[in-house]
Protein backbone atom coordinates (compact mmCIF):
# COMPACT_ATOMS: atom_id res chain seq x y z
CA UNK A 1 0.00 0.00 0.00
CA UNK A 2 1.06 3.89 -0.63
CA UNK A 3 0.54 6.35 1.67
CA UNK A 4 -0.88 9.82 0.82
CA UNK A 5 0.86 12.80 1.23
CA UNK A 6 0.02 14.45 3.94
CA UNK A 7 -1.34 17.96 3.91
CA UNK A 8 -4.26 17.86 6.26
CA UNK A 9 -4.01 15.91 10.02
CA UNK A 10 -7.36 14.97 11.66
CA UNK A 11 -6.78 15.10 15.10
CA UNK A 12 -9.86 13.16 16.79
CA UNK A 13 -10.28 13.62 20.55
CA UNK A 14 -9.31 16.79 22.00
CA UNK A 15 -8.25 16.68 25.44
CA UNK A 16 -4.78 17.35 27.25
CA UNK A 17 -2.89 15.08 24.68
CA UNK A 18 -5.27 15.98 21.26
CA UNK A 19 -5.12 19.81 22.03
CA UNK A 20 -1.55 19.57 22.07
CA UNK A 21 -0.79 17.47 19.07
CA UNK A 22 -3.23 20.09 17.23
CA UNK A 23 -1.32 22.95 18.51
CA UNK A 24 1.98 20.83 17.29
CA UNK A 25 0.59 20.06 13.49
CA UNK A 26 -0.87 23.80 13.48
CA UNK A 27 3.05 25.18 13.94
CA UNK A 28 4.06 22.68 11.57
CA UNK A 29 2.20 24.33 9.03
CA UNK A 30 -0.57 21.50 8.59
CA UNK A 31 -4.25 22.19 8.15
CA UNK A 32 -5.85 20.58 11.18
CA UNK A 33 -9.55 19.72 11.48
CA UNK A 34 -10.33 18.19 14.87
CA UNK A 35 -13.63 16.43 16.80
CA UNK A 36 -14.46 16.00 20.20
CA UNK A 37 -18.04 14.89 21.41
CA UNK A 38 -17.60 17.05 24.38
CA UNK A 39 -19.77 20.23 24.54
CA UNK A 40 -17.04 22.95 25.58
CA UNK A 41 -14.58 20.50 23.44
CA UNK A 42 -13.81 23.73 20.27
CA UNK A 43 -13.37 26.21 22.83
CA UNK A 44 -11.27 24.48 25.50
CA UNK A 45 -9.01 23.50 22.27
CA UNK A 46 -8.62 27.25 20.83
CA UNK A 47 -7.91 28.14 24.95
CA UNK A 48 -5.34 25.18 24.78
CA UNK A 49 -3.64 26.25 21.70
CA UNK A 50 -3.73 30.02 22.64
CA UNK A 51 -1.63 28.80 25.68
CA UNK A 52 0.74 26.58 23.87
CA UNK A 53 1.63 28.66 21.16
CA UNK A 54 4.33 30.98 23.10
CA UNK A 55 6.28 28.03 23.72
CA UNK A 56 6.12 26.84 20.24
CA UNK A 57 7.42 30.03 19.67
CA UNK A 58 10.46 29.70 21.70
CA UNK A 59 11.14 26.15 20.15
CA UNK A 60 10.96 27.85 16.89
CA UNK A 61 8.30 25.71 15.43
CA UNK A 62 6.28 28.21 14.17
CA UNK A 63 7.08 31.60 12.74
CA UNK A 64 3.57 32.67 13.41
CA UNK A 65 2.81 35.20 16.31
CA UNK A 66 -0.26 34.51 16.54
CA UNK A 67 -1.74 31.31 16.59
CA UNK A 68 -3.49 29.08 13.84
CA UNK A 69 -7.00 28.10 13.67
CA UNK A 70 -8.46 24.76 13.63
CA UNK A 71 -11.15 23.68 11.91
CA UNK A 72 -13.64 21.90 14.37
CA UNK A 73 -15.65 19.27 12.43
CA UNK A 74 -18.79 18.50 14.48
CA UNK A 75 -19.19 14.66 13.44
CA UNK A 76 -16.16 11.89 13.47
CA UNK A 77 -17.13 11.72 9.78
CA UNK A 78 -16.60 15.23 9.08
CA UNK A 79 -13.15 15.05 10.42
CA UNK A 80 -12.15 11.63 9.00
CA UNK A 81 -13.40 12.10 5.29
CA UNK A 82 -10.97 15.59 5.44
CA UNK A 83 -8.24 14.07 6.85
CA UNK A 84 -4.80 12.30 5.06
CA UNK A 85 -3.55 10.77 8.36
CA UNK A 86 -5.24 10.57 11.22
CA UNK A 87 -3.89 10.74 15.35
CA UNK A 88 -6.43 9.49 17.51
CA UNK A 89 -6.29 11.14 21.60
CA UNK A 90 -9.28 9.49 22.87
CA UNK A 91 -10.22 8.34 25.99
CA UNK A 92 -8.61 4.90 27.31
CA UNK A 93 -11.52 2.93 27.21
CA UNK A 94 -11.47 -0.24 25.78
CA UNK A 95 -15.49 0.19 23.99
CA UNK A 96 -14.61 3.60 23.10
CA UNK A 97 -11.06 2.91 21.33
CA UNK A 98 -13.06 -0.35 19.38
CA UNK A 99 -16.19 1.35 18.48
CA UNK A 100 -13.93 4.84 17.42
CA UNK A 101 -12.00 2.23 15.01
CA UNK A 102 -14.22 0.44 13.45
CA UNK A 103 -15.89 3.98 12.93
CA UNK A 104 -12.65 5.53 11.32
CA UNK A 105 -11.97 2.71 9.45
CA UNK A 106 -15.04 2.32 7.57
CA UNK A 107 -15.22 5.91 7.25
CA UNK A 108 -11.74 6.90 5.84
CA UNK A 109 -9.86 6.07 2.79
CA UNK A 110 -7.61 3.06 2.63
CA UNK A 111 -4.50 4.75 2.16
CA UNK A 112 -4.63 7.04 5.36
CA UNK A 113 -3.12 6.15 8.42
CA UNK A 114 -5.16 5.78 11.52
CA UNK A 115 -2.34 6.33 14.48
CA UNK A 116 -3.81 6.37 18.42
CA UNK A 117 -1.77 8.03 20.90
CA UNK A 118 -2.87 5.08 23.38
CA UNK A 119 -0.46 4.90 26.65
CA UNK A 120 -1.75 1.61 27.08
CA UNK A 121 -3.31 -0.27 24.24
CA UNK A 122 -1.73 -2.66 21.42
CA UNK A 123 -2.50 -1.32 18.07
CA UNK A 124 -3.26 -5.80 17.38
CA UNK A 125 -6.36 -4.71 20.04
CA UNK A 126 -7.41 -1.51 18.45
CA UNK A 127 -7.10 -3.48 14.66
CA UNK A 128 -9.89 -5.68 15.85
CA UNK A 129 -13.17 -5.57 13.86
CA UNK A 130 -11.61 -3.19 10.59
CA UNK A 131 -11.54 -3.67 7.53
CA UNK A 132 -7.95 -2.13 6.81
CA UNK A 133 -5.76 -3.37 9.90
CA UNK A 134 -3.10 -2.61 7.79
CA UNK A 135 -2.60 1.30 8.52
CA UNK A 136 -3.45 1.40 12.21
CA UNK A 137 -0.75 1.65 14.45
CA UNK A 138 0.46 3.33 17.49
CA UNK A 139 1.79 7.06 17.52
CA UNK A 140 2.69 7.23 21.38
CA UNK A 141 3.85 10.69 22.32
CA UNK A 142 5.22 12.22 25.43
CA UNK A 143 3.39 14.62 27.32
CA UNK A 144 2.44 17.41 26.76
CA UNK A 145 3.09 16.61 22.65
CA UNK A 146 3.64 20.18 21.10
CA UNK A 147 7.19 20.43 23.48
CA UNK A 148 8.66 16.79 24.29
CA UNK A 149 9.79 15.55 21.08
CA UNK A 150 9.42 11.56 21.44
CA UNK A 151 7.10 9.55 19.68
CA UNK A 152 6.56 5.61 20.23
CA UNK A 153 6.25 4.38 16.53
CA UNK A 154 4.54 0.40 17.36
CA UNK A 155 2.69 -2.09 14.91
CA UNK A 156 0.24 -4.63 15.21
CA UNK A 157 0.37 -8.08 14.08
CA UNK A 158 -1.88 -6.80 10.82
CA UNK A 159 0.40 -3.46 10.62
CA UNK A 160 1.59 -2.99 6.98
CA UNK A 161 5.62 -2.08 7.21
CA UNK A 162 4.73 0.37 4.77
CA UNK A 163 2.93 1.90 7.33
CA UNK A 164 5.03 2.00 9.96
CA UNK A 165 7.74 3.91 7.63
CA UNK A 166 5.39 6.41 6.27
CA UNK A 167 3.89 7.46 9.99
CA UNK A 168 7.64 6.73 11.48
CA UNK A 169 9.07 9.91 8.38
CA UNK A 170 6.18 11.68 8.76
CA UNK A 171 6.68 12.37 13.03
CA UNK A 172 10.53 12.66 12.14
CA UNK A 173 9.91 15.49 9.27
CA UNK A 174 8.36 17.69 12.12
CA UNK A 175 11.27 17.19 14.28
CA UNK A 176 10.13 14.69 16.55
CA UNK A 177 12.13 11.92 17.62
CA UNK A 178 11.07 8.53 17.15
CA UNK A 179 11.47 4.95 18.08
CA UNK A 180 10.69 2.33 16.80
CA UNK A 181 9.08 -0.89 19.35
CA UNK A 182 9.66 -3.71 17.45
CA UNK A 183 6.95 -6.19 19.31
CA UNK A 184 3.61 -5.47 21.17
CA UNK A 185 4.12 -4.58 24.96
CA UNK A 186 1.77 -2.96 27.24
CA UNK A 187 3.07 0.55 28.02
CA UNK A 188 4.69 -0.13 25.10
CA UNK A 189 8.55 1.06 26.43
CA UNK A 190 8.84 4.09 28.16
CA UNK A 191 5.69 3.85 29.94
CA UNK A 192 7.18 0.66 31.25
CA UNK A 193 10.48 2.52 32.46
CA UNK A 194 8.35 5.12 34.32
CA UNK A 195 6.45 2.22 35.81
CA UNK A 196 9.39 0.29 36.95
CA UNK A 197 10.75 3.72 38.99
CA UNK A 198 7.10 4.46 40.51
CA UNK A 199 7.09 0.61 41.42
CA UNK A 200 9.86 1.28 43.92
CA UNK A 201 9.06 5.15 44.41
CA UNK A 202 5.56 4.26 45.97
CA UNK A 203 7.08 1.21 47.86
CA UNK A 204 9.38 3.34 49.42
CA UNK A 205 7.04 6.37 50.49
CA UNK A 206 4.28 3.44 51.70
CA UNK A 207 7.06 1.72 54.01
CA UNK A 208 7.75 4.96 55.32
CA UNK A 209 11.27 5.02 54.09
CA UNK A 210 10.86 8.11 52.60
CA UNK A 211 8.45 10.69 51.92
CA UNK A 212 7.12 12.13 48.48
CA UNK A 213 9.26 14.89 49.04
CA UNK A 214 12.33 13.11 49.65
CA UNK A 215 11.78 10.42 46.53
CA UNK A 216 11.14 13.48 44.57
CA UNK A 217 14.32 15.08 45.37
CA UNK A 218 16.06 11.96 44.99
CA UNK A 219 15.29 11.58 41.43
CA UNK A 220 15.13 15.64 40.45
CA UNK A 221 18.34 16.46 42.23
CA UNK A 222 20.35 13.49 41.29
CA UNK A 223 19.99 10.88 38.47
CA UNK A 224 17.09 12.90 36.71
CA UNK A 225 19.38 15.60 36.20
CA UNK A 226 21.65 13.38 34.09
CA UNK A 227 18.86 11.23 32.50
CA UNK A 228 17.02 14.56 31.19
CA UNK A 229 20.32 14.61 28.98
CA UNK A 230 21.00 10.74 27.78
CA UNK A 231 19.59 7.69 28.54
CA UNK A 232 20.73 5.03 31.53
CA UNK A 233 22.71 2.97 28.58
CA UNK A 234 25.23 5.49 27.87
CA UNK A 235 25.21 6.85 31.03
CA UNK A 236 26.73 3.38 32.30
CA UNK A 237 29.13 3.60 29.52
CA UNK A 238 30.48 7.23 30.46
CA UNK A 239 30.10 6.43 34.35
CA UNK A 240 32.34 2.88 33.38
CA UNK A 241 35.28 5.92 32.46
CA UNK A 242 37.90 3.55 30.42
CA UNK A 243 36.41 0.40 30.79
CA UNK A 244 33.18 1.30 29.56
CA UNK A 245 29.90 -0.32 29.74
CA UNK A 246 31.90 -3.60 29.97
CA UNK A 247 33.84 -2.03 33.50
CA UNK A 248 30.69 -0.64 34.39
CA UNK A 249 28.55 -3.87 34.57
CA UNK A 250 31.73 -5.81 36.29
CA UNK A 251 32.14 -3.15 38.75
CA UNK A 252 28.29 -1.88 39.99
CA UNK A 253 26.87 -4.95 38.36
CA UNK A 254 26.71 -7.06 41.68
CA UNK A 255 25.00 -4.03 43.83
CA UNK A 256 22.70 -3.42 41.13
CA UNK A 257 21.72 -7.54 41.49
CA UNK A 258 21.55 -7.05 45.46
CA UNK A 259 19.24 -3.90 45.13
CA UNK A 260 17.22 -5.70 42.27
CA UNK A 261 16.62 -8.62 44.99
CA UNK A 262 15.56 -6.28 47.39
CA UNK A 263 13.09 -4.11 45.41
CA UNK A 264 9.65 -4.43 46.81
CA UNK A 265 6.20 -5.49 45.31
CA UNK A 266 4.00 -3.01 45.98
CA UNK A 267 -0.09 -3.71 45.57
CA UNK A 268 -2.06 -0.35 45.32
CA UNK A 269 -4.41 -0.85 47.65
CA UNK A 270 -6.70 1.53 49.52
CA UNK A 271 -4.06 1.86 52.41
CA UNK A 272 -1.15 2.45 49.98
CA UNK A 273 -2.99 4.77 48.00
CA UNK A 274 -3.88 7.10 50.80
CA UNK A 275 -0.52 6.83 52.20
CA UNK A 276 0.92 8.44 48.26
CA UNK A 277 -1.96 10.76 48.11
CA UNK A 278 -1.23 12.48 51.92
CA UNK A 279 2.35 12.45 51.41
CA UNK A 280 2.27 13.75 47.99
CA UNK A 281 -0.64 16.43 49.56
CA UNK A 282 1.99 17.16 51.61
CA UNK A 283 4.45 18.20 49.24
CA UNK A 284 2.02 20.46 47.26
CA UNK A 285 1.20 22.62 50.30
CA UNK A 286 1.99 26.08 49.71
CA UNK A 287 2.72 25.79 45.76
CA UNK A 288 0.40 26.58 42.61
CA UNK A 289 -0.07 23.69 40.33
CA UNK A 290 -0.77 26.09 37.60
CA UNK A 291 2.33 27.71 37.84
CA UNK A 292 4.18 24.87 38.14
CA UNK A 293 2.99 23.59 34.93
CA UNK A 294 3.93 26.62 33.24
CA UNK A 295 7.44 27.08 34.59
CA UNK A 296 7.77 23.15 34.12
CA UNK A 297 6.79 23.79 30.12
CA UNK A 298 9.59 26.81 30.32
CA UNK A 299 12.09 24.75 31.50
CA UNK A 300 11.36 21.96 29.40
CA UNK A 301 11.53 24.65 26.04
CA UNK A 302 14.87 25.70 27.55
CA UNK A 303 16.33 22.31 28.28
CA UNK A 304 15.54 21.20 24.67
CA UNK A 305 16.87 24.15 23.19
CA UNK A 306 20.17 23.55 25.46
CA UNK A 307 20.31 20.45 24.17
CA UNK A 308 20.36 21.47 20.59
CA UNK A 309 22.34 23.47 20.50
CA UNK A 310 25.19 20.55 21.93
CA UNK A 311 27.53 18.86 19.87
CA UNK A 312 27.83 15.71 21.46
CA UNK A 313 24.72 14.72 22.98
CA UNK A 314 22.39 11.98 21.16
Amino acid sequence: MEYREIKTVGVVGTGLIGASWAAFFLARGFRVVATDPAPDAQAKLRNFIGKAWPALNRLGVTADSAPREPIFADTLEDCVSQADFIQESGPERADIKHDTYVKMDALAAPDVILASSTSGFRPSQLQQGCRHPGRILVGHPFNPPHIVPLVEVVGGAATDAAALDHAESFYKSLGKITIRVRRELTGHVSNRLQAALWREAYHLVASGAVTAAEVDAAIAHGPGLRWALMGPMLLGELGGGEGGMRHFLDHIGPLIERIWAEQGQTELTSEVKNTLVDSTSAEMAGLDPAAMLQERDTLLVDLINAKARARNLP
